[in-house]
C-alpha cells in the first residue's frame, strides 16, 4: 500500500499539479494538508472520478487537511484532542482497510513563527497534544502512522544552510526536542530508516531561486508505529515535482507498506 503526503498549499491554485501527480504517482492513499477549503467547496468530484474515497477538515482560506484513498475509511475523526477551544484545522485521522487495518492521521502541524512569542507558544502546546495522542496510538498496539508537513528540521543535515535557521521556530531547540520527545516514544522517522545524509529536502521556498540552488529543508514526516515499521517497504521523497509548473513549495513524500 502506497501512502503519501503532500502539502499543496491551496486546492484551488494547486488542483492540476496536484492532480497530474496522482495520476502519475498513484498512491492509495494521500494526505493533503493546507487545502485552504471549507469542506463545502473542495472539490472532492475531481477525486472520486479517479476512484478516491474523500473527506477533509477545512477552514476558509487558512490550514485545513484531507484524506484521499483508494480502499474504504472507517472511523473518521477531525480535530486533535485536548483543547476544545482550538479551532484550527490540522489534524484528521481515520482507518484504512486493506489486507490489515491501518490508521493513518493526517497533520498540518503549525508554523510557530515569530518565536519566541505567542504562535510559538501555540505551536509547543499543540505538539504536546501530539504527544498525548502519539501515546494512544502505541497503546492500541496496531499499524498507524502520523503523516504530514510537521514545520520541524528534526537535524542540521535536514537543511541545506543549518545556521540560517537557528532562530527559526522550525529548527529552535523546544521545537526539535519536541519531535525528538514524540520519536522516541517508539515511533521511527520512515524516511531515516531508509535513507541517511544530507541532501533530501521536503520544501524550498519560492523566494531567491531556493529550488534551482537545492536550498531546500526536510519538514514533512512519516512517523510509524513499531506495527507499521514491521511493514515498512519504502519511502521516498518526490523531488521532481518542485520543478513541475505552478508547483507547491513543498513536494510529496510517500511510503510503502506491506498491506
Amino acid at each position: 500500500m502506497k501512502i503519501a503526503s503532500f502539502n499543496i498549499n491551496g486546492i484551488k491554485a494547486r488542483a492540476d499539479a496536484l492532480l497530474r501527480w496522482l495520476d502519475d504517482a498513484q498512491p492509495d492513499v494521500a494526505v493533503l494538508q493546507e487545502i485552504k477549503s471549507v469542506d463545502e467547496n473542495f472539490p472532492r468530484e475531481i477525486f472520486e472520478q479517479r476512484g478516491y474515497n474523500v473527506e477533509t477538515h477545512g477552514q476558509k482560506s487558512f490550514n485545513g487537511v484531507a484524506i484521499l484513498s483508494k480502499l474504504p475509511l472507517e472511523d473518521i475523526t477531525r480535530g486533535l484532542p485536548g483543547d476544545d477551544d482550538d479551532d484550527q484545522a490540522r489534524w484528521i485521522e481515520a482507518t484504512v482497510v486493506g489486507k490489515k487495518a491501518l490508521r493513518v492521521c493526517g497533520l498540518y502541524l503549525p508554523n510557530g513563527n515569530p518565536a519566541p512569542g505567542p504562535k510559538f507558544d501555540y505551536k509547543l502546546a499543540w505538539m504536546e497534544r501530539l504527544h498525548r495522542r502519539a501515546v494512544e496510538l502505541l497503546k492500541a498496539e496496531e499499524p498507524a502512522l502520523m503523516a504530514g508537513d510537521y514545520n520541524v528540521i528534526p537535524q542540521a543535515e535536514d537543511a541545506k544552510r543549518p545556521d540560517a535557521w537557528r532562530e527559526d521556530a522550525l529548527f529552535r531547540p523546544e521545537s526539535r526536542a519536541a519531535f525528538r520527545k514524540i520519536l522516541n516514544l517508539g515511533f521511527t522517522d520512515a524516511f531515516r530508516a531508509r535513507t541517511q545524509g544530507p541532501g533530501h529536502y521536503t520544501f524550498w521556498d519560492y523566494q531567491a531561486g531556493a529550488w534551482n540552488r537545492n536550498d531546500g529543508i526536510r519538514i514533512d514526516h512519516f512517523l510509524l508505529t513499531p506495527q507499521a515499521t514491521d511493514l515498512l517497504q519504502d519511502c521516498r521523497i518526490d523531488a521532481e515535482v518542485r520543478g513541475h509548473e505552478k508547483p507547491s513549495d513543498h513536494v510529496p513524500i510517500w511510503v510503502d507498506l506491506e498491506l
